[in-house]
């Protein structure tokens, strides 16, 4: 790109590492930046700024958030006997959508994967495993990817949850596998919640 200016070649390379953005997509929003107010760029960018600022995890569930706990864990007209663990932060919002689930949650922040060299310690299981020894807590949702790395996790959990005797479902296999949670319709997202099983 050595004809294209620097700065719009930059940006263009910048939106291109984000998922999903390939190379005409990083154009086109690069060209529509370049075409908009001085007042619309600055507040992207500032929004991008204070994102980074101001987000950290809750201390609790280990969702992304702007305040300590975060507002789910704060919320007593939620089920705090239930936790729904889920692999990333993005996956709480379509199953919040579905409008089936007033519990907790939980965000492991990851999945097992041995030829990556991430075992359990790599993941949010130990805080969870806290979470549990109280007695507060009468099911477990594992919410994770219908995938091999998410069903490794999901068993490894079963193992470690079920002699603490607190009850331990998945989702209904209503997803497809292979599909993300984040990426699927609230129907199926609701569906699979209403039917999840015993392991």
């Amino acid at each position: 790109m050595g004809f294209v200016a620097q700065p719009i070649a930059k940006l263009i390379e910048e939106f291109n590492k984000l998922p999903g953005i390939g190379p005409k997509s990083a154009q086109r929003l690069t060209h529509h930046l370049l075409r908009s107010s001085d007042e619309d760029a600055r507040a992207l960018a500032e929004a991008i700024l204070t994102l980074k600022e101001q987000i950290k995890l809750c201390s609790i569930c280990f969702n992304t958030t702007d305040c300590d706990p975060c507002r789910i864990c704060q919320d007593k007209e939620r089920d705090h006997s239930r936790i729904c663990v889920v692999e990333k932060p993005s996956d709480i919002l379509p199953l919040e959508h579905t409008g089936k689930y007033d519990g907790v949650y939980h965000v492991l922040h990851g999945t097992i994967s041995p030829a990556q060299g991430i075992g359990p310690e790599a993941l949010k299981i130990k805080e969870l495993l806290a979470r549990l020894q109280d007695g507060s807590v009468s099911e477990v949702i594992v919410a994770t990817n219908p995938n091999v790395e998410s069903e490794t996790v999901a068993m490894y959990l079963q193992r470690i949850i079920k002699p603490l005797e607190i009850r331990v479902t998945r989702l209904a296999r209503g997803l497809p596998f292979g599909a993300e949670l984040e990426y699927a319709d609230d129907l199926t997202l609701g569906q699979a919640l209403e039917n999840r099983r015993e392991f």
